[in-house]
């Protein structure tokens, strides 16, 4: 055998085109391939079979089993009928009396071809549906349509003309026919003075229309998400009815409480009111208290703020002693002076130069809280 590099790289290179083209072709129709294929396909006859289309989901009892192929319009007996082409999974069989109806999807006009099992026996691949057996639904949308292209063709004037040689022809009739002509005459006429804005509101209501068709893709995601919502209440109904049920027990074991202890609470809560009221009568007063209250607080604060002990100072209790100075007068005049000029030889303690002074003799200076330098005793821990 030849490798490859002594071999025609020409035959080669289509022999590679060939594959690569197979390939693709087969990745296009895989629908069509066998063993891989998308399913079995039948048809059915419908005498009408509009806004139908390929890609359309088949269904059996709501479940989707396979889509719709193609649409094409046929001959049978002298009689034009739609031919509608649709496959179905693998291994989903149905009677051979089963039925095919054209259902609405949406409120928008999007449709899905329904099959009914019925009857003994199993349909086989490529067997047909008879019309017999196939139904349409009413198209709203198209009809609006239809009705809406039909009255853009009316002549309302050469119609309210007709109305009119009518009413003229039947105007020695019978009083009850003449009134009902004249009816229709106004009526014609009400319609032809009412035209421009008839065909407006018809143009509008196609937009809105169209519109609607556009958005059919949001339509169907809100009604999924509806869909989902409604799932999830329904799963968590049983804990909402035992929350429900769990609120009124509550609720009713409140109740019976009040009731057994109305005695008991009525007392209390008379004197609540009372004390409430106390407190409202007298709010200025309790305002002004605590507003008072700050100054002795920080004083309090300033005594006690610097650890186990009081601090605190008594001003001029004793006077300062200079050697050779005469001896000071106190406070309070002329009699304390000469008290204290008495009281000086008693105490037999005259102060030389050179002696020391003892522990608690002397008085050492302290600063005030003004900043002055007077003389006290020294803070002793307040045991």
């Amino acid at each position: 055998m030849k490798p490859f590099r002594e071999r025609n790289p020409v035959v080669i290179g289509a022999a590679g085109l060939a594959v690569i083209l197979a390939g693709v072709l087969a990745a296009f129709n895989t629908d069509s391939l066998p063993f891989i294929g998308g399913g079995d396909t039948y048809s059915a006859a419908f005498s009408d079979a509009s806004g139908l289309a390929p890609d359309n989901e088949v269904r059996i009892a709501g479940v989707k089993v396979g889509k719709v192929t193609a649409v094409d319009l046929t001959q049978h007996g002298g009689r034009p009928e739609v031919r509608v082409e649709f496959e179905v999974d693998r291994g989903v069989s149905f009677g051979s009396r089963t039925e095919a109806m054209i259902r609405i999807k949406t409120v928008l006009g999007q449709k899905f071809l329904g099959l009914d099992p019925a009857g003994s026996g199993r349909m086989n691949p490529g067997d047909e549906i008879p019309r017999s057996r196939t139904s349409s639904p009413f198209d709203v949308v198209q009809a609006v349509n239809g009705l809406a292209d039909t009255v853009d063709k009316i002549d309302t004037k050469q119609l309210a003309k007709a109305f009119d040689v009518l009413a003229t022809a039947l105007k020695d009739t019978a009083p009850n026919v003449k009134g009902s002509i004249t009816g229709l005459s106004r009526l014609s006429r009400t319609v032809a003075s009412r035209d421009a804005a008839l065909r407006e509101l018809l143009r509008r209501a196609r937009g809105v229309t169209k519109v609607l068709a556009d958005r059919d893709k949001e339509f169907q995601q809100l009604i999924s998400d509806g869909n989902k919502l409604l799932a999830e209440v329904k799963q968590r109904r049983d804990a909402i009815h035992e929350l429900l049920v769990n609120t009124d027990k509550l609720a009713n074991q409140l109740s019976g409480l009040v009731t057994d202890n109305q005695k008991q609470l009525d007392p209390a809560l008379r004197e609540l009111r009372a004390v409430v009221g106390i407190l409202q009568r007298n709010r200025d007063n309790l305002t002004k208290s605590i507003q008072s209250m700050s100054p002795f607080l920080d004083a309090f604060n300033n005594v006690l703020g610097n650890g186990r002990w009081f601090d605190s100072y008594i001003d001029a209790l004793l006077q300062p002693y200079l050697p050779g100075a005469p001896p000071a007068t106190p406070a309070g005049g002329d009699r304390a002076g000469a008290a204290a000029n008495e009281k000086a030889p008693a105490a037999g303690s005259k102060a030389t130069p050179g002696t020391k002074a003892t522990p608690g003799s002397t008085a050492t200076p302290r600063s005030t809280p003004s900043g002055k330098a007077t003389a006290g005793p020294t803070t002793s821990p307040g045991r």
